[in-house]
Parts: structure tokens; sequence; C-alpha cells
């Protein structure tokens, strides 16, 4: 089996825009500089936020989540040889790549965010084929659009993509809301994970924290679209559809189980014997996690690993493989299920 980093990153770039065309050419996004006003240190505590993304009237920090263990060409997928390089390195066979800019809402404009959203999903598709499959991606979908999601997820499908986008929160709905049905039965169709990433897609929501830390705009929002998923029961509705839940650690899972168990009981409905299991829900743990705690609750097949690669926050742990192997809390077969069969089994890289 090889190694699965369950939570690599791409960061945008102009080229990634290169892909718009004819009249989407006015979507393109700006990249603007500061010159004068209050300083502002990227996640490093080290560099300066200097860049911003500017789409329509909103602007999102370009340098602030930054990871300083690779260089610019191998975040930024210039240098693909080099990233492969470091990935051997680091005991990782495969990364399974998630977008940047789009961890916030980008924009309420339907059309400027289609083709974004389509120039993005071709830019990574062209620089994963270079990868000798060792690069794979989530496609984006584009949510506002929904006349247009299957063709993207077929794109993607075609084109090395192993699982869909999604954040805690999208637009004004919830995870649960019957507007993503046709979202999750093409993705179904198309044997696609529907991956949560941490992150936050509603404008509202998004907003309201913007001062806060991302513990409360992105990772709760997302521990929370867990919760939706089993108690509404979407895994019944579409039973051969895997769910994964990434960049928010594993430390959540016994509280949310146990509070569905009693949601359950009080309904009168069966509970499960081992949810994650029964439901296709694998969750990527942390190497700072309490693993042993967490397997009592999550069983050793749902859990799976990521880096964090190309970023620098809380999550970032570019030799998470290696201390995962070097945990003595954990069972070297439970470590490999984790770095290798659970992964291959969420993302569908058999």
């Amino acid at each position: 089996m090889a190694v699965i980093d369950s939570d690599a990153h791409v960061l945008e770039t102009p080229a990634t825009w290169e892909y718009l065309k004819g009249d989407e050419v006015k979507y393109k996004p700006m990249i603007v500089s500061q010159s004068f006003g209050d300083e502002v240190l990227a996640n490093d505590g080290v560099n300066l936020q200097k860049n911003y993304w500017m789409i329509g009237p909103r602007t999102f920090g370009k340098d602030r989540n930054v990871g300083n263990e690779m260089t610019r060409q191998i975040r930024e997928m210039e240098d693909i040889p080099g990233r492969l390089r470091h990935m051997d390195e680091l005991g990782i066979d495969i990364q399974v790549l998630y977008p940047t800019l789009y961890l916030r809402p980008i924009t309420t404009d339907k059309d400027a965010d289609f083709a974004l959203i389509r120039s993005y999903n071709r830019w990574v598709a062209d620089v994963c084929s270079q990868s000798d499959g060792r690069l794979r991606w989530v496609v984006m979908p584009p949510i506002q659009s929904p006349e247009r999601i299957r063709e993207e997820l077929l794109f993607g499908k075609e084109n090395g993509a192993c699982g869909v986008f999604m954040r805690g929160l999208e637009g004004d709905r919830a995870v649960g809301d019957p507007y993503f049905y046709p979202l999750y039965e093409s993705a179904q169709e198309f044997d696609l994970a529907i991956c949560f990433h941490s992150g936050n897609g509603s404008i509202r929501h998004h907003d309201m924290f913007e001062t806060d830390t991302t513990f409360t705009k992105f990772k709760l929002a997302t521990v929370g679209a867990c919760h939706t998923i089993i108690e509404k029961r979407l895994p019944k509705m579409f039973p051969e559809l895997r769910w994964g839940f990434v960049e928010i650690s594993a430390q959540w899972v016994p509280y949310v189980l146990c509070d569905l168990e009693d949601r359950f009981r009080r309904n009168g409905w069966d509970w499960y014997k081992n949810p994650l299991k029964e439901n296709n829900i694998f969750v990527a743990c942390e190497n700072t996690d309490d693993l042993p705690y967490i397997l009592g609750h999550s069983g050793e097949d749902n859990l799976v690993i990521g880096t964090d690669y190309g970023h620098h926050d809380p999550s970032s742990e570019v030799l998470a493989v290696h201390k995962l192997r070097d945990d003595p809390r954990v069972d070297r077969s439970i470590c490999n299920k984790i770095l290798e069969l659970n992964a291959a089994k969420l993302y569908g890289l058999r």
C-alpha cells in the first residue's frame, strides 16, 4: 500500500486563473500589496503579510498562511519534481491536494464563482498530471450553479480528482439541506468522496468571526457538519458515498458521537456499534491528538492523517508520517491503517 498524506495544499498563483476564457477574464483576481498602515504578521510570526487577493470588493490575505519548510516554487506547484522529492524525504507516496483561497467564501456573483472555480479545477488537474499519479486532488463544485455541478465533478473524476471539496457551511445553507442532494448523488455516482475541510463558505458567518480565531469560524463549523450528516442520516440516503472530515483534528469525535447517541435514543432510533464505519465517515487525526482515547470511540478503520503541507498554522506538521510511525501509543498495525489502508478507502485509491 502507499502512504497517503490526506491533507496537503496548493497555494493559488496568477497561473491558477490562466484558464479563464473569453469574457470570464474580467473576473481575474488582482493581487494588491500593502504600502502603508498597520503591519500584520503572517502565521509564522516572522514575515509580514503584504499581499492580498482582491476578488470583486473582497480582499483575502495571500501570504498569511505559508509554510517555510519548502521553497516557493514547490508550494506554488511550479516545481513538481522538487515537490515529489520532498515527499520522498517525508515518507509520503501520495498527497491529496486541497485549495487555500477557497477555505473562505469568495464571491456571491454566480458567474464569477463558476468562472473562477472552473479555472481552478483545470489548473490543479494540469499540475497534478505531471506527477505520475502521486498528486491527487479534490474538485471544487460550483455550488452557486447547481446545473453545472455534475459536469465539474465529471471533469474532476476524469482528471485525477479523488474527492469533492466542501466547507462546514456553504452560503446560507447547512450541509444537510436538500439543496445539496444532487451534489451528493453525483459524487456517489462518480465514486468521489465528499471532503469537508476546515473552512467556512458563509459570508455572514465568516465575517461575524473575522477578528476571532479560525477555530470558531472554520473548525467548529466543520465539526457541526459531521454532526449534521449523521443526525440527518444522510449516509442511509447515499449508502455508497464516503465522507471525510479534514484538518479539524479528531479530538472532538468522542463528544459528537456521545451527543448523537443520546439524540438517537431519544428519537427511538437504533444506535450504531461502530458509528464512523457504519456511516462511511473518515476523520483526519493529528499527532497532538490523544489517539488511544479517540481510537476507543472511532475504531481503527476510519482515521487518516494529513500534514497540511504548504501551510503554517496549528494543524501543520510536515513530519506527521514520521511522528506517527514513532508514536509509542499507536500499534504498528493501526499506524499502517491510518497512513495507508484507511486513506485509500476514503479517497478510492485502491
